[in-house]
């Protein structure tokens, strides 16, 4: 029988354990745990651990621990997937041990939530799941896909179904980005009836692998009754391919709530560098912007890779906003108060945003069919812009929520 491990070990290992697992026919359950904390949780760790192997129908094996901090649902994620690596039978994802639902039970998202950040998180890094919140981004995203290395997939699926169980994010919407095709699909059954929010679909390039997505995780949410809130997509376009295809991919499902754009694949599709100015990707960041508009989406953009340039990251996501992107992807905490002061409206913008919203207001009840500001005719497309950077800076905290413009 063969003698699996998971996990991570050393000394530079935190919130995570390693575990090693060795079947045997016959001599009943065997725990051994290191751990500094064995005086406190030792008794705590090996009831789990007993308690996983049961689920897991295990009824005679040697199990080593050795812990770094690691909370139960980690715990119990390195103990499930090496089960599952010795196995000579795949299991159901909701086979064995699930942690309970986080108090409140599932939590739902909205179609037209900010989505001006997005912090990635590899799917295979406890550590950094358990304080992502506190940074307050509108979205985390357990990363199933590039940030995860092929030999760790399995353990990276089981550990993201339990820490969207059990981690509360601080009220971040609650993404995945899962992998290509059919291993994607895999990815939607461990995920699907455990409290996702949003899923991300990588390297988009035709509205069928939307539809693939948006019907496998309909018969998921049929087939789990426990299962109620509407589960959204995120395509994210990344070849020249995937740009021409774009207004056709946004419009693919009434999943579908936002179009993102990945450029390092992109530019590597046409053969040339990334920079920092952007010029050799202009067409396509205007084409998702363009496509998810008349989709009715939002537009999200790219990630800013160099985590220290604070200076060009602010350009950047402001250009982003001149564009007409709604947000974009931060791969570190410290970018996400950058991108959202980025894409608040500046003072000037709101002053006048709010006087357009205040005529409109006036027109509107005295039942009047145009609207002015002076002696100046407002245009419909510029009432329209004005009411959403009125409800852009309500939604940030910037306006009263009492003070209300009806469009």
């Amino acid at each position: 029988m063969p003698i699996t491990t998971s996990g991570r070990r050393g000394p530079q290992v935190r919130s995570d354990c390693w575990i090693q697992y060795e079947p045997r026919e016959h001599g009943g359950i065997e725990v051994l745990i290191r751990s500094k904390v064995a005086a406190l949780y030792g008794r705590a760790i090996r009831e789990q651990a007993e308690e996983v192997l049961r689920s897991l129908e295990v009824k005679s094996a040697r199990l080593e621990i050795e812990d770094a901090g690691a909370l139960p649902f980690v715990i119990g994620a390195r103990i499930e997937s090496a089960v599952r690596r010795a196995d000579l039978t795949p299991r159901p994802p909701q086979a064995g041990w699930l942690p309970p639902l986080k108090s409140g039970g599932q939590t739902t998202s909205a179609r037209e939530r900010l989505r001006r950040s997005r912090l990635y998180l590899p799917g295979n890094e406890p550590k950094f799941m358990l304080n992502a919140g506190l940074h307050k981004p509108d979205g985390v995203i357990l990363d199933l896909e590039d940030a995860v290395a092929p030999s760790e997939k399995d353990a990276a699926q089981v550990l993201v179904r339990n820490a969207l169980r059990t981690v509360g994010f601080f009220g971040a919407e609650r993404m995945v980005r899962i992998n290509q095709g059919d291993a994607g699909l895999e990815d939607l059954a461990w995920i699907i009836p455990n409290n996702v929010h949003t899923v991300l679909i990588p390297k988009v390039e035709t509205p069928e692998q939307v539809i693939r997505v948006d019907r496998r995780i309909t018969e998921l949410l049929v087939k789990d009754s426990e299962s109620h809130a509407e589960v959204f997509l995120m395509p994210i376009i990344e070849s020249a391919k995937g740009g021409i295809n774009a207004f056709a991919i946004a419009s693919a499902a009434s999943s579908v709530v936002a179009l993102a754009i990945g450029l390092e694949d992109y530019t590597a599709d046409i053969g040339v560098e990334r920079t920092l100015e952007g010029r050799e990707s202009f067409w396509l960041r205007s084409q998702v912007v363009n496509a998810a508009k008349a989709a009715g989406v939002q537009a999200i953009d790219t990630v800013f890779s160099d985590v220290s340039d604070m200076e060009g990251l602010r350009t950047s996501a402001r250009e982003s906003k001149a564009l007409g992107f709604e947000g974009r992807g931060c791969i570190h905490p410290r970018q996400i108060p950058v991108v959202h002061q980025a894409f608040a409206p500046t003072a000037a913008e709101l002053a006048k945003a709010q006087k357009i919203a205040a005529a409109f207001e006036t027109a509107r009840k005295q039942g009047l069919g145009v609207v002015s500001l002076g002696s100046k005719m407002i245009d419909a497309p510029v009432v329209k812009r004005a009411l959403r950077t009125v409800e852009l800076a309500r939604a940030m905290g910037m306006v009263e929520k009492t003070q209300t413009y009806t469009g």
